[in-house]
């Protein structure tokens, strides 16, 4: 999830004019000689990797995600791959925090929030996805999370009046649904798909819209840092599957290595790293550039669950999957409105 990142970055200098004795003016000098050297240091750039290199880095960790479920629920029940997840990924957002120095945020009543918003970004997606992926395959779990704008852009304009509906948005909206229904095969009945199962994961993208809404009203603007909130948030979605978990599933008698490898990769890497890349980058180019990573991800967990788990391929897949990412995108193009 995203909060609204504003970055600002404000640069001091200031320069000391000084008059009077020969020996003060050469005291100055030196002084002001070494200032501006140091703030030289300081205003230099640090070095990291372009932002498309990071972009495309995002949008592959997040395409593989969908693998890395289907292969940890090969070897632990959801709930216990979605805590797994949660617990790996705390462990890395929590010693980015210890790096920077960074506190959790206080006031109960941001708590409160927090943990509302754990449950719908991250408890309640996450645990779905992993519910869905037992009987679907990785690929179509992919392709309905690209729903989610489409979902957004329904609750916005019920829930946030500053949003207001356009014709290309609303032809976006029909025709990104008539992608969905020709990835189902809706002509065909939908034969061949588990209804359960898709509808777990549809419901998941949907809560993600959901969860987004909920953070502007409550969270935006709230004056703590993105990477404290999302620490803290991550904190309390990991608890609340600590306490569900143990109520629905049993230890497991064994720990097979390749799901929990994969476990561990989605939280770590998926989770984990993927949200301090991604906060990088909507600080460098902005959150409407960052949020294209959304339509990769369908295209990259399609190739990844064909090309390493074997999964069968429809046509209607791909040929759906490009219809919804063509109606999502224009969801989020503004123009003419329609009343």
């Amino acid at each position: 999830m995203c909060y609204e990142v504003r970055c600002s970055i404000v640069e001091a200098m200031t320069t000391a004019a000084t008059t009077g004795k020969a020996t003060a003016t050469a005291t100055a000098t030196a002084t002001a000689t070494a200032t501006r050297s140091e703030a030289r240091t300081a205003s230099r750039p640090r070095v990291r990797l372009d932002w498309r290199l990071r972009f495309g880095a995002l949008s592959l960790i997040w395409g593989f995600s969908f693998l890395l479920i289907k292969v940890g629920t090969g070897g632990y029940a959801p709930f216990q791959v979605t805590l797994g997840r949660l617990v790996f990924g705390t462990a890395v957002l929590g010693a980015a925090m210890a790096v920077k120095r960074e506190r959790l945020p206080s006031g109960a009543l941001t708590w409160g929030h927090l943990a509302v918003a754990a449950f719908l970004l991250n408890a309640l997606p996450f645990s779905l996805f992993a519910y869905a992926e037992l009987t679907i395959p990785s690929t179509l779990a992919g392709i309905c999370n690209a729903t989610s704008p489409l979902w957004g852009m329904v609750l916005s304009l019920v829930a946030l009046s500053e949003d207001r509906p356009t014709r290309v948005r609303v032809a976006g909206l029909g025709l990104g649904f008539l992608g969905v229904l020709t990835v189902l095969g809706a002509w065909q009945g939908f034969s061949g798909l588990d209804a359960t199962g898709t509808a777990l994961a549809l419901l998941a993208s949907l809560s993600y819209p959901v969860g987004w809404i909920y953070v502007r009203r409550t969270l935006a603007g709230s004056g703590h840092s993105h990477l404290s909130m999302t620490g803290a948030q991550l904190l309390l979605a990991t608890a609340q599957l600590a306490v569900v978990t143990p109520l629905f599933t049993s230890l497991p008698d064994h720990f097979p290595v390749i799901p929990l490898l994969a476990v561990a990769a989605l939280g770590a890497v998926g989770t984990g790293l993927a949200v301090l890349i991604q906060y990088g980058l909507v600080a460098e180019v902005g959150p409407t550039t960052a949020q294209m990573v959304t339509y990769f991800i369908p295209v990259i967990a399609t190739a990844a669950g064909v090309a390493v788990l074997g999964e069968t391929l429809r046509w209607t897949t791909p040929v759906g999957a490009a219809i919804v990412l063509a109606g999502a995108a224009l969801t989020q193009a503004r123009g003419r409105r329609t009343g």
